[in-house]
């Protein structure tokens, strides 16, 4: 039988063990989903099911695309309803957006979906100048905002995905302001935090190459799909395992 010295000393020991062990990491179980142009958040909703049913709490952003300022403020009102560490994820020029709305500090990993990686002072047009895309069908209305052929959207934006669905996203796709195309990021969360990419192979509205070139420079844990530029609603599953693999890793 222990003498009580020596049970008091072990039980100091294994009080200290406990207060010197490292606090377990918080899961990652919210995912905000942020669309891009030309599009609007129910592209989402394919991804958003199986992360559900996976147990996430997901939330999707209906961005005005009146300005990227008046964005990111949208996103970060989602964000500021979330309760704990979330994971931010963007399609195409919703890269943009989360880019500076990540800065938010619950924010704790960024997912670009074929999307703009952009460091301070890039805007989504100036990125594109340096590696035009496949298709020359964006068109501007009188008032200044952007807009993708709707003869050309399926070829150019969503050629993996069925005729009548296609169809029905250009006939809806939102119309995007060159004023928040053109706006460049003020401070590029990915220098601070986590991130990982998705490259659509075949994605005919960003050069597949300048998705990687962006990837790479940002340090982004990265996978290529073979899907076109709307990988996110033609190639669901494999969008969701990459936000997945994130949250889990953000959570390290």
């Amino acid at each position: 039988m222990l003498s009580k010295p020596v049970t008091a000393a072990a039980a100091a020991v294994a009080l200290l063990s406990v207060v010197a062990a490292p606090a377990r990491a918080e899961p990652i179980k919210n995912v905000v989903l942020v669309h891009g142009a030309f599009a609007d958040g129910s592209g989402w909703r394919r991804v958003a099911d199986i992360l559900g049913k996976d147990g996430y709490t997901v939330t999707v952003v209906q961005e005005p695309l009146t300005s990227l300022a008046d964005d990111v403020a949208a996103t970060k009102r989602v964000l500021d309803l979330q309760q704990g560490p979330t994971l931010l994820v963007g399609h195409s020029y919703g890269g943009v957006v989360i880019t500076e709305a990540g800065n938010a500090p619950n924010v704790v990993g960024l997912v670009y979906i074929a999307a703009f990686i952009p460091d301070q002072g890039e805007s989504a047009l100036g990125l594109l100048a340096k590696a035009p895309a496949a298709n020359n069908d964006i068109r501007a209305t009188k008032d200044g905002f952007l807009y993708l052929d709707p003869a050309a959207f399926r070829a150019d934006f969503a050629a993996d995905i069925p005729p009548a669905e296609a169809n029905f996203m250009a006939l809806s796709q939102g119309m995007l302001a060159k004023a928040a195309a053109a706006a460049p990021v003020t401070t590029a969360a990915w220098h601070q935090k986590k991130s990982w990419a998705l490259i659509a192979t075949r994605d005919h509205n960003i050069n597949p190459d300048l998705e990687r070139t962006m990837a790479k420079r940002a340090g982004s844990q990265t996978i290529d799909v073979p899907g076109s530029h709307a990988v996110y609603v033609s190639r669901p599953t494999d969008v969701a395992r990459l936000i997945e693999t994130a949250a889990k890793a953000s959570a390290q």
